[in-house]
């Protein structure tokens, strides 16, 4: 039915698995990007982002400063926008991440970080949108129109085309980003029922932390936000180092913690702070591919390389953000106050 609540972002959620199999597919264009990078080496990357994109910046931080051994910073457009700052950028990569391309700070920023040095890349999901027509490259992420407010396929579809990039860059063929379609038609089918039991569990949640390490911790971020702007809960997201640096102190018997945990380095060093969350009390729900040794209700997922693991993350987190706001009786659809697209300077 036209009017039924979630029905565009569940839509949205079930095409991702085509998505990501036809970018796997066509990663020609983004390796040419990749070429007209690597002709001109950087010293370092910046990466400018809000919202959903700036957890997809976090992700591709990682990338660079893992993959490319490159160091790697995101910015703040607002230095540019209301401070007027104007750094020599010679020899910086900067890449913009904007699903709609059309936010007025980020091609502001973009365009002055051009005119001072910079190599700037645009990824965006809108080819012609202000944000490609300043930068000198651009990469289209191909998830098509999202009606949904809630970002779901344009999120995942932008880690896929920023690990693509990287990949090029540093001379990949893409191998680990192969069989993600497949993949994330299997964990969508596969952690259903889990998905469903973790809504239920968190039903009259008020207060969550999502935590996560390394590549992960842009899938805890990502989760804050969708949580809280499809169900309304106040949900904050923790690295799960910082989270011993304090906020750990805030848990208790009425928050739920949802931690991202998958096989490697990242979900290894996570498995140390968990406890730390169970024994304050709180609800722990698990999502990855390695399920941690402290109780948890786990949603599995299939394994990956860790670098690729993200776009495989967010999916059931997705699921659950729809499935949680359905059963609290708000429609995920139109969330209150949200328009699609926030302009901001």
């Amino acid at each position: 039915m036209a009017d039924e609540p979630g029905r565009l972002m569940r839509a949205e959620i079930a095409e991702q698995p085509g998505l990501l199999s036809a970018a796997a597919r066509q990663r020609t264009a983004v390796a040419e990007v990749a070429a007209r990078i690597s002709a001109r080496p950087p010293r370092f990357v910046l990466l400018a982002a809000r919202g959903s994109s700036d957890h997809a910046a976090l992700y591709a931080k990682y990338l660079c400063e893992v993959l490319l051994q490159l160091p790697c910073g995101l910015v703040s457009p607002s230095t540019t926008t209301l401070y007027g700052a104007r750094p020599d950028l010679s020899g910086v990569l900067w890449v913009a991440v904007s699903q709609s391309g059309g936010s007025p700070d980020l091609v502001e920023a973009t365009r002055a970080a051009r005119e001072q040095g910079a190599l700037t890349v645009a990824v965006t999901n809108t080819p012609a949108s202000p944000l490609a027509g300043t930068t000198e490259l651009a990469v289209d992420i191909g998830a098509g129109p999202e009606l949904a407010v809630a970002a779901t396929k344009t999120y995942s579809a932008t880690l896929m085309a920023l690990y693509l990039l990287v990949d090029a860059v540093r001379g990949g063929d893409g191998e680990h980003a192969a069989a993600l379609g497949d993949l994330a038609a299997e964990a969508l089918e596969s952690t259903a029922a889990a998905t469903g039991a973790a809504a239920e569990r968190l039903r009259f949640v008020d207060r969550m932390i999502t935590t996560g390490r390394g590549y992960s911790s842009a899938t805890a971020a990502e989760a804050a936000l969708k949580l809280a702007e499809t169900s309304y809960l106040s949900a904050r997201s923790h690295s799960g180092a910082d989270l011993l640096h304090g906020p750990v102190a805030a848990i208790d018997g009425e928050t739920a913690a949802l931690a991202i945990s998958s096989a490697g380095a990242g979900g290894t060093a996570l498995g140390e702070v968990l406890p730390r969350v169970r024994a304050h009390g709180a609800e722990l729900i698990s999502v990855g591919s390695l399920r941690p040794a402290v109780e948890s209700l786990h949603i599995p997922l299939p394994g990956t390389a860790e670098e690729v693991a993200p776009i495989l993350e967010v999916l059931p987190v997705q699921s659950l953000a729809l499935r949680l706001a359905l059963a609290r009786g708000v429609d995920p659809d139109q969330p209150r106050g949200l328009d699609k697209v926030t302009r901001t300077r």
